[in-house]
C-alpha cells in the first residue's frame, strides 16, 4: 500500500480549484446550515432546533477580506466558526481549496482536520479572555508552532522566528517573557493576531476582532490586519456588527439576518446602491455629519428579531420591514443578481430601477 502524510490524505477530496470572474475561490460553502438542539422540556415533545444558519451559500476568495455584518444573534460568529469545523455543520459541504485541490472539511477526520487547522485560523473577540494568563508571550505565540511540529520545544530558531512574528504585529521582542496582564487591550489583541499568524495561515476569521477596544485603538488594528493581509496573502473573513468598520477594511461586504444573507456586494457599491430593506436601516444608523447625510432617513426597526428556533414563514425579515406585502409573508425570497456583482434576497429590492 502507498504511504501517504495526513495532508496528502486530506488533499483531493473533490473538484479542481474555481475560478470566478478572475478571482480563485478559496471557500466555498454550499447550503450551508448549523441547527443546534433545543433541550427539551416534556416527555413527548418534538425536537426543535435553533437555526443559526440556514441555507448559507458563498465564495470566498483568495486575498480578499469579505465582511460578515448583522445584528447580534444572526448567526455570524456560528459561520465563521463552522467554517473553521469548530462547530460540524449540520448539513451542506465546505470546501477549501489547497494547491489546486478541493477539501471536503466534513469528511476529515480529526487528525486531517489538524492538518489543515494550521491554514485557518481566528482571531477572538475578547483579547482579555482568549489569553492564557499564565503563558507568557513566547508561550502563547509558540504553542500552536510546536503542536504543528513546525519547531521543537527549546528549538532557538523558534525564538527569533517569534521575534519576527512579533515585530511584524507591533510587539518589541522586550515583551517576550511577559504575561498578558502587563498589557492593555490593545496589546493583548495584538498578541492574540501574532499566535493567529505564527502558523502563515491561509484564511483568518475574525470574530469582532475591535469591537472590545476603545476608538482609538481600532484603527490601529485595522491597519496592522490590512498591512498583514497585504504582505503575507491573507484571506480575511471579518465579521462585525459596525458597518464603518467594515466598509473600512472589507472588499466585500456580506449581510445577515436572522441565519440567512440577504445582500452581497462589492464594500463601495453596498453604500451607494443599496437594495434590501434590512441594509438600508443598518445604514440609516451609520453616524454622519449633517452635510454627509445627503437627506438620509434615520430607520427604527420595530419589533424584536424573530426566534431562529419558530422564524416566520415567507421572507423572515417580513415581520420588521415597513414595505412589507402579501408575497413577502408566504414565500421566500429567490437570490437576485442585480448586476455589477451585486446579490439581493428581496422580492421587491429597493430602488431596482436604478440598479
Amino acid at each position: 500500500m502507498e504511504n501517504k502524510t495526513k495532508e496528502q490524505n486530506a488533499l483531493g477530496q473533490d473538484t479542481a480549484q474555481p475560478v470566478v470572474d478572475g478571482k480563485k475561490v478559496l471557500l466555498r460553502l454550499k447550503d450551508v446550515k448549523q441547527y443546534f438542539p433545543v433541550k427539551k422540556t416534556k416527555l413527548r415533545e418534538k425536537q426543535r432546533y435553533v437555526r443559526a444558519n440556514d441555507g448559507i451559500s458563498l465564495d470566498i476568495f483568495e486575498g480578499e477580506t469579505l465582511g460578515l455584518v448583522g445584528e447580534s444573534g444572526c448567526g455570524k460568529s456560528t459561520l465563521g466558526r463552522t467554517i473553521l469545523q469548530l462547530y460540524p455543520q449540520s448539513h451542506g459541504d465546505i470546501l477549501y481549496y489547497k494547491d489546486g485541490k478541493g477539501i471536503d472539511l466534513k469528511n476529515l477526520s480529526y487528525e486531517e482536520m489538524r492538518v489543515i487547522r494550521k491554514d485557518l485560523q481566528l482571531i477572538f473577540q475578547d483579547p482579555y479572555s482568549s489569553l492564557n494568563p499564565r503563558m507568557t508571550v513566547g508561550q502563547i505565540i509558540g504553542e500552536g508552532l510546536t503542536s504543528h511540529g513546525v519547531f521543537r520545544r527549546g528549538d532557538p530558531a523558534m525564538k527569533e522566528y517569534i521575534f519576527k512574528v512579533m515585530e511584524d504585529c507591533g510587539l518589541a521582542s522586550y515583551m517576550f517573557n511577559r504575561y498578558p496582564h502587563q498589557f492593555s487591550g490593545g496589546q493583548r489583541q495584538r498578541i492574540g493576531i501574532a499566535r493567529s499568524l505564527a502558523l502563515n495561515p491561509k484564511f483568518v476569521v475574525c470574530d469582532e476582532a475591535v469591537s472590545a477596544l476603545d476608538v482609538s485603538i481600532q484603527s490601529q488594528i485595522l491597519n496592522l490586519l490590512s498591512d498583514l493581509r497585504e504582505k503575507a496573502g491573507l484571506t480575511y473573513l471579518f465579521i462585525t456588527h459596525d458597518l464603518s468598520v467594515v466598509k473600512y477594511i472589507s472588499d466585500r461586504i456580506c449581510v445577515m439576518y436572522l441565519g440567512n444573507m440577504v445582500e452581497l456586494s462589492e464594500s463601495e457599491d453596498l453604500f451607494t446602491h443599496t437594495y434590501h430593506p434590512y441594509t438600508e436601516a443598518l445604514l440609516s444608523a451609520i453616524p454622519t455629519t449633517e452635510e454627509d447625510n445627503g437627506g438620509r432617513e434615520r430607520i427604527l426597526l420595530e419589533g424584536d428579531i424573530p426566534s431562529p428556533v419558530n422564524p416566520p414563514n415567507g421572507c423572515k425579515f417580513h415581520t420588521r420591514c415597513r414595505y412589507c406585502q402579501e408575497k413577502c409573508r408566504n414565500e421566500v425570497p429567490e437570490w437576485r443578481d442585480m448586476g455589477n456583482h451585486h446579490y439581493v434576497a428581496c422580492h421587491f429590492p429597493l430602488n431596482a430601477k436604478e440598479g
